[in-house]
């Protein structure tokens, strides 16, 4: 079934190696190995990337910027078809692009040491410092509103009046807290209008996976650019707070095992600093605290608005799944917040 698609790059399937790869949830991917030769070859999930042309519009000007101004920044561009195209369209299989394999690196799953954190904080923010002259009016949106707290949470106050009316009755104590956080939307609504807070070329995504290392555990460049669009850098530094912080994740449902590391803490903001610094205005260096608060307040907010609507976006693995995921996110924004004048 590949066949089509690796004849447009000139790969023959009888030469090749064919190796699905598990990590990534939303995309398919396989290893391409040929000749002394490795690829990534992804299928575009286009259920969640409604315009797979915009994806390749925007990797492709965020290399073709790379390329111009600062040409010794390692980025692995997608491989051009023989016709000259970044992206594959066959009518019966999809959307697929091809990327080089970046040879002696590898990817983590969960952050076990700061200083794997202080490395993936330097590479995104790296990336952003690198990209910091490209008009961000030029990249497509290709998740509209991903990261709009404020939609986040009026579709929370619409879930109270339209969801599920047990569940609702269920979540009293959840809904309350969430409510009493409420000053974590109107923080990011004046964000939104600060001309101090500067939109940029931003990741979206910064889960540990999306840093390649190499086998000295420095960070050799991120990958996984479907999410990158403009936007602030609350965003990127928060996720990695709400990842990288604890030593569990979202999925735990042992409360107790939650915790903020402040060693962690400390390596983000240093790692993330350490290219950003000259870049970051004033009050977005005074927000670093607030950018994780951000985060997995949006996050539990997600969860608990999913439970509501009766687990439509998220689905459930188990009974309650997505209202655990919200709890346990509502016990890091806690336990992150009692650490405030600490960290």
């Amino acid at each position: 079934m590949i066949d089509e698609v690796l004849k447009k790059y000139g790969l023959e399937k009888e030469t090749v190696t064919i190796s699905p790869l598990t990590q990534g949830l939303i995309n398919t991917t396989w290893k391409i190995s040929t000749n002394g030769n490795s690829y990534i070859l992804q299928k575009i999930n286009n259920q969640v990337f409604k315009r797979p042309e915009d994806l390749a519009e925007n990797i492709s000007l965020v290399a073709e910027y790379l390329q111009n101004n600062n040409p010794e920044y390692f980025f692995a561009a997608p491989i051009k078809t023989i016709d000259g195209l970044s992206l594959v369209y066959i009518k019966e299989l999809g959307y697929y692009r091809l990327f080089p394999f970046v040879n002696g690196s590898h990817a983590k799953e969960t952050v076990q040491t700061p200083e794997q954190a202080f490395e993936a904080a330097r590479q995104f923010g790296r990336f952003t410092k690198n990209l910091s002259g490209l008009d961000t009016d030029k990249l497509k949106t290709t998740i509209p509103s991903f990261h709009n707290l404020t939609l986040r949470h009026a579709q929370f106050l619409e879930v109270l009046k339209t969801g599920n009316a047990e569940r609702i009755a269920k979540t009293i104590n959840q809904i309350k807290q969430v409510q009493q956080f409420s000053w974590i939307v109107e923080k990011f609504d004046q964000i939104k209008i600060n001309p101090e807070f500067k939109l940029r070329v931003t990741h979206h995504d910064t889960k540990i996976s999306n840093v390649l290392f190499d086998k000295n555990d420095k960070g050799i460049c991120v990958i996984d650019l479907d999410t990158v669009m403009p936007g602030y850098f609350i965003s990127d530094v928060g996720d990695m707070m709400r990842t990288y912080l604890s030593p569990v994740n979202e999925e735990e449902k042992d409360f107790e095992k939650i915790e903020v590391r402040n060693d962690f803490y400390k390596a983000i903001v240093q790692g993330y600093l350490s290219e950003m610094e000259a870049e970051l205005t004033n009050a977005e260096k005074e927000s670093f605290f607030y950018a994780g608060i951000f985060m997995i307040y949006m996050q539990a907010v997600r969860f608990l608005t999913d439970y509501l609507n009766d687990d439509k976006y998220y689905g459930e693995k188990y009974p309650d799944h997505n209202l655990i995921r919200a709890e346990n996110q509502l016990v890091l924004l806690q336990r992150l917040i009692e650490k405030e004048n600490l960290l």
